[in-house]
């Protein structure tokens, strides 16, 4: 069978997703233009040899509708042959479009394909694309009639589902902070992370290529002094349940962002003289109650791990998304991880989580964890809105 190898993985640095974040002034068809463009010069790769660019991105609206990888690609210079795709799959969409890439190389359809995803949260809020108009219709109406609920409520049945207390989110969450910003005092993400040049001001530019979104002086106890971010009457109500722990503190932030991940088939790497750095094991995507919204990792990860014949414990490092504290935590708790290799370079707490950009950062980091502790197979699983979540195993190389 052919087999899928990663060849690179890059990515910007984060930035605040609101307005004066370092990366708001950047069009994001930019952002992911940058990221394609250092893609190929990083590996002298011929641009008009990729068969397809997929991309992931969330709110196709406004400055990313209309297809945007297929726009950045032009606008990186890519040639006008080059394809691309914009796909959703809510927070997991790049995620998804690397499992389509390098599925398609693995059916023979692809050589050398693109995954990748973008988000600037500063220019286009999340809420947007809906437009105000309702995206539910009456089967869902009928199917739920005391109506779905956002995540940070879904986020609070959680931590109420899994006696999740508030000392233990917010000691995860400073926690995610210390391994991030020691990642980038090490200079760990400096392999990764491609520079891009923004405006402060009116006029004067610098290069941006530290996260923005990590905060060293992150601490549990100044967390704890934050409110909760999701209480409202309506909804104490309904879910007496809740403890209302969640906070802006233990939430991954709104960010920008933009990440890529060149596939190809190992045939194809030999023939360019490239060294793959990575190849995909297994891969699974999995649905649950989108009530709770956020649990799908764990049969997602049961899945893949059937798929695999490989058991928990065969894994080196785990990347689970930290949309959310509970989701880890409840992820944890579900498979008796070692927390020492859970998120170990930090998570979205503290590096953001740019929604379509999320799931090819996320395989950024794995990739680069592995290559620098000599751990063999990574996990990476990510939960996604109406209760969904895939899951991938890669094996360094």
């Amino acid at each position: 069978m052919t087999k899928a190898v990663i060849v690179d993985a890059v990515r910007l640095a984060s930035g605040k997703g609101k307005k004066g974040g370092v990366l708001s002034g950047t069009h994001p068809v930019e952002m992911l233009a940058q990221v394609l463009r250092a893609l190929v010069d990083r590996n002298d790769l011929d641009p008009a040899m990729v068969d397809d660019v997929i991309g992931g991105c969330v709110q196709q609206v406004g400055e990313q509708a209309l297809n945007i990888a297929r726009t950045a690609l032009l606008s990186a210079g890519f040639p006008e042959s080059v394809p691309a795709t914009t796909i959703d799959r809510q927070c997991g969409s790049s995620q998804q479009a690397a499992h389509f890439a390098a599925q398609g190389v693995i059916a023979g359809a692809y050589d050398i394909v693109i995954a990748c995803g973008v988000e600037s949260m500063s220019r286009i809020p999340m809420g947007t694309s809906p437009i105000g108009q309702d995206t539910a219709g009456p089967g869902i109406a009928a199917r739920y009639p005391e109506g779905l609920i956002h995540q940070g409520i879904s986020a609070e049945l959680i931590a109420a589902k899994w006696k999740l207390d508030r000392e233990t989110l917010d000691a995860y969450s400073a926690e995610s902070h210390r391994r991030a910003a020691a990642a980038i005092e090490s200079g760990f993400f400096d392999a990764e992370i491609v520079p891009i040049t923004v405006t402060a001001g009116s006029s004067e530019t610098y290069e941006h290529s530290t996260d923005e979104t990590v905060r060293a002086s992150t601490t549990a106890d100044g967390l704890g002094a934050l409110k909760s971010a999701f209480r409202s009457d309506e909804f104490s109500q309904r879910f007496p349940e809740a403890q209302w722990h969640i906070t802006p503190g233990n939430s991954s932030p709104f960010t920008d962002g933009a990440s890529a991940v060149l596939i190809m088939s190992e045939e194809m790497a030999s023939k360019l003289g490239l060294t793959p750095r990575a190849r995909f094991h297994s891969f699974s995507v999995a649905g649950d109650d989108p009530m709770f919204m956020l649990t799908a990792p764990i049969p997602a990860t049961h899945k893949v791990l059937a798929k695999s014949g490989l058991s928990i414990d065969d894994i080196d490092a785990y990347e689970v998304n930290e949309a959310f504290a509970p989701v880890p935590l409840m992820w944890a708790h579900e498979f008796g991880v070692d927390p020492a290799k859970l998120n170990p370079r930090g998570g979205a707490i503290a590096l953001g989580h740019a929604l379509g950009s999320s799931g090819t950062r996320l395989l950024t980091t794995l990739v680069n964890h592995l290559e620098a502790t000599g751990g063999r197979y990574g996990l990476q699983t990510m939960c996604e809105g109406a209760g969904m979540a895939n899951a991938t195993i890669i094996e360094r190389l």
